[in-house]
Parts: C-alpha cells; structure tokens; sequence
C-alpha cells in the first residue's frame, strides 16, 4: 500500500509581516530579509513556505536586484529533523509549486545559489543537509555548476604597497574594459564563463553578458575600476573594485593571457584591496573564485584573504 501524502500547506507569505514564520527555519542571510524587503529587492509572494500545521518544515525565496523579477534562487532550507524522505518529499512539492507560481512558464529558471560552511563535507550533519537540498533539486533536473571559495579581507590584514611593476588607471569606458574582458574569457576557468562559450556566444559576447548583467549594475564610482599596464602603456590586466547591496567586493579581476604567470595578478588585487579598504568605514572585502581555479584562490591567500565560507551553484538547462 503507498505510503499517504504529506500533509502540507505550500504557500506564499501573505505580506512582510510574516517575515517571522518565514524565519522559523535558519540560514546565514537571514539578516538580509528584512532590508530586502523594504528595499524591494525581495517581494512576499516570491517567498514560499510548506507548513505542517503552523511548523515550517521547508521554505523558498528568490531574490532581485528591483524587484522587476527573480534573478536567484538563493534560500532553500528544509527542516533537518524529519526523517529523509519526509524531508525530500516536502522540499520537492514546495520547489514545484513556488516555481510554477513564481517563474514565468517558457522563460529559464534562475539559478539556484547557496552559501555553506568552507568545512561542510567533514561534519556529518552538515554534509548531511547540504546533500538533501542538492538531491531535492537534482530532482527537478537541476545539475551541479560549480562550488566556489568565498573569501574575505579584513581590516588590519596587511596590504603590499604598490610595487611599482604596473601603473594603474581608470577604465574610461564600456568599450575600454570589454576589450580586456574579451581576451581574458578565452581559456577562463571560471565556470558561468565556460557555460556562457560552451552555449554558444563568443568571447566578446560572453563579456557583454557578463558586463551588462552584473558590472553595469553597481552603483559604486567607476572611478574605481582600474587597468592594469606595463611602464609602456600596454594593458596587462585589470580589475573591478565595487560594493554591491551588502558588501565591498572584488566583483571581477583579470590578467590577459600574453601575461598570465608573471605574479601580476598579486599587484593587481592589491590595487583593487587597497582601493576599497580605503574608504570610510570598510572593515571587509568580499570576493569569491571556482574551487578549481586553483592560480586565483592562491592569489587571495597570498594576500591575507580567509576562506569562511563556501558556495554552489546549480542550474536548469530546460
């Protein structure tokens, strides 16, 4: 005899006011909610929850930039005391339902991101949660993309003075920073970059996917963003300082190929470290690479930045 349905009830928040039984269940970005909804980055009805009488036993939400739509999948949480395929069970009926009712029919699913602890595999219990909500979305045909280092430098972590080697300015324009963001595309390691070649575009095109849906989103001075060049004038690299809704960040950073292991990829995030960690009230700055692109992540530790964390992201291809 199959066993009988959960009993459940899979809906979305009637208004910000139920931002506490929303938070029944934890996660590290739980502080962020709040904000996110009174700035609009958040909307009620993208937040779902599947309650077992008035216990949250899993619970969804997507995030914006402006609310205009979904851009990331960025809270799944289900409630580890059930048993596993209690648990799955209720994880899968309520990424079906929020999904149907959230994302426009015929249009990609946004990408589904999660932060984890940077030691997640070694604690049994943790491992434990992580790989449920993988599994739960690899059964709605979503596949693993990439896991990557986030990273962090802190306030009073020594930065190397300007060595002298590469003279820094502006980027003085769209054109200007996609002419090096086109050659460093080709061969990249990164893997949203390798998703972007392998469906299709060309370097150039994959660049100005990745400038216009996230570069020319900041509203942090351009001033900031800088070139690196030989004592000649030509380019060698570059790198993208910026603050996004949380945090000070390197948002991109580059060297081009004809220059690639020559350590100048440590002047340049130094240049990008230093130009952040001197402005008002900066404590950190954030960054974060593919766990395989093992030449950059040496870079950061090289420069005093800490691994405190992990992150994966996973992807539909319907």
């Amino acid at each position: 005899m199959p066993d009988a349905p959960l009993a459940l009830t899979v809906r979305p928040l009637g208004g910000p006011e139920e931002l506490d039984l929303f938070r029944q269940l934890p996660y590290v970005l739980d502080h962020e909610l709040e904000d996110d909804l009174a700035t609009g980055r958040r909307r009620p009805e993208w937040m779902w929850v599947a309650l077992r009488g008035e216990r949250v036993v899993a619970r969804i939400a997507w995030w914006s930039r402006d609310g205009g739509k979904p851009l990331l999948l960025d809270f799944f949480d289900l409630d580890d005391t059930l048993p596993g395929p209690e648990r799955e069970e209720a994880g899968l009926r309520l990424v079906e339902a929020a999904t149907a009712a959230v994302v426009p029919a015929g249009t990609p699913r946004p990408e589904y991101g999660r932060f984890v602890p940077a030691d997640w595999r070694e604690d049994p219990a943790v491992r434990d949660a992580v790989e449920a909500r993988i599994r739960v979305m690899e059964r709605t045909g979503a596949r693993m993309l990439v896991e990557r280092l986030r990273l962090e430098w802190r306030r009073g972590t020594p930065v190397p003075a300007d060595s002298g080697r590469l003279r820094f300015r502006p980027v003085a324009g769209r054109e200007d920073l996609l002419a090096l963001m086109t050659p460093v595309m080709e061969g990249t390691l990164d893997a949203h970059g390798r998703e972007d070649l392998a469906a299709g575009l060309t370097p150039r095109q994959a660049a100005e996917k990745h400038y216009d849906e996230e570069l020319a989103g900041y509203a942090t001075p351009r001033e900031w963003w800088r070139v690196a060049e030989l004592p000649d004038g030509e380019p060698v690299g570059f790198v993208i300082p910026a603050r996004n809704d949380y945090n000070p960040i390197i948002a991109y950073i580059g060297v081009l190929p004809a220059h690639r292991g020559h350590g100048h990829i440590d002047d340049i995030l130094a240049e990008g470290t230093r130009m952040l960690a001197a402005q008002v009230g900066v404590e950190r700055v954030r960054a974060a690479t593919d766990l395989g692109n093992v030449p950059m992540a040496k870079a950061f530790e090289r420069l005093g930045y800490v691994n405190f964390e992990r992150a994966f992201d996973m992807v539909w291809d319907d």
